[in-house]
């Protein structure tokens, strides 16, 4: 096994995605949970950098990083969410979910550690993000399409709901 750059810039973002992911399960304030699934998202953008996949790397920060946070912390305002009636984690509970952890970890490596893949020149870093565009704006255009008006129902579904609960709680 070497150590190059890139295998240490790919350890660095796993673990950060790693520390957020268990961050985001133990952590008891909701607002800080979504700043944990932040960093998780930010660190899977690297690895796709890393990767050569620059296009899935931007929609990463855009869409999850960004519009996907943003919605969860809408979501958090609109609902009435009390963080005191929530049940305190054990220690017990907090020491089990370690040991999970460090025996998928463990088994992870034991699997993928003397795992000999076959490498096959390939081109799949030439012009990945033209070739994206062609195919979604050729093969899957009406997909592309149907979720575009899908995502509009949802967005005006939602502001049709936030409106109906705030009428209700003015005549309360």
């Amino acid at each position: 096994m070497t150590f190059s750059g890139e295998f240490l810039a790919f350890m660095g973002l796993a673990l950060v995605a790693i520390i957020g992911g268990v961050l985001l399960l133990n952590l008891n304030k909701v607002v800080h949970m979504v700043v944990a699934l932040i960093f998780t998202f930010v660190a899977i953008a690297g690895i796709y950098v890393l990767l050569s996949a620059e296009f899935v790397a931007a929609v990463q920060i855009l869409i999850y990083s960004g519009a996907i946070t943003i919605i969860m912390l809408f979501g958090i305002m609109l609902t009435k969410h009390d963080d005191e009636s929530e049940p305190k984690t054990g220690k017990w509970r907090k020491i089990l979910l370690f040991l999970g952890i460090v025996g998928f970890a463990f088994a992870v490596y034991i699997g993928i550690y003397n795992f000999d893949i076959e490498q096959v020149p390939t081109k799949l870093h030439e012009n990945n993000t033209m070739q994206i565009g062609e195919a979604l704006y050729s093969k899957y255009i009406i997909p592309f399409e149907l979720t575009s008006v899908l995502l509009l129902v949802a967005l005006v579904g939602s502001i049709i709901l936030a409106k109906n609960e705030k009428k209700g709680a003015d005549k309360e």
